[in-house]
């Protein structure tokens, strides 16, 4: 048991994983984070500028940043959920992490093709050309459960030390 848990803390591949103790995941994940929040504060000023039309359209194209960058940050979170053995806390942590990220990613790519093309009958910018209602009510709540999803990550890696040093190794940065 001991050597499971252990060998949950190396990557797959550290080519494609990051190193040891250094994961690309977490470091990624700062992509798609920064754009959607940006999105949100810009998509929240549209509805206060005189002219915010520059704020809409920058806020669909950080949101197709944020896809992008998410889905490079999935890639290496694919390959750290490998390195966790089945059944345990950790495994169903890191499964409800990927699904909340999944779930999280689409809702983005789709309110992204809502700015770009809009569903029929409805508009994705008001006539004054601020971000309307229900793009922003979509983004606000992808937002939210990226909070939740990014919590669980935190879990992953500070509580369950999911690609983290190992103790022995944590236990010397301790040492006088």
């Amino acid at each position: 048991m001991t050597g499971e848990l252990h060998e949950a803390k190396r990557p797959v591949s550290a080519m494609l994983a990051g190193p040891y103790g250094h994961p690309f995941h977490p470091m990624l994940v700062a992509v798609p984070i920064g754009a959607w929040v940006a999105s949100m504060v810009f998509d929240l000023a549209s509805r206060f500028a005189s002219d915010p039309g520059f704020l809409a359209e920058g806020s669909k194209w950080l949101i197709a940043i944020g896809v992008l960058g998410a889905l490079a940050a999935a890639m290496a979170g694919f390959l750290d959920l490998f390195a966790i053995p089945a059944g345990t806390p950790a495994f169903r942590t890191g499964l409800l992490h990927m699904g909340l990220n999944l779930v999280i990613t689409a809702a983005y790519a789709a309110g992204f093709l809502w700015r770009q093309t809009g569903p029929a009958g409805t508009e994705a910018v008001t006539a004054a050309g601020e971000v309307a209602l229900g793009p922003l009510l979509l983004s606000a709540g992808s937002l939210a459960l990226l909070v939740v999803s990014g919590y669980l990550g935190g879990k992953l890696a500070y509580r369950y030390g999911v690609r983290v040093a190992d103790e022995a190794t944590q236990a010397g940065g301790f040492r006088r």
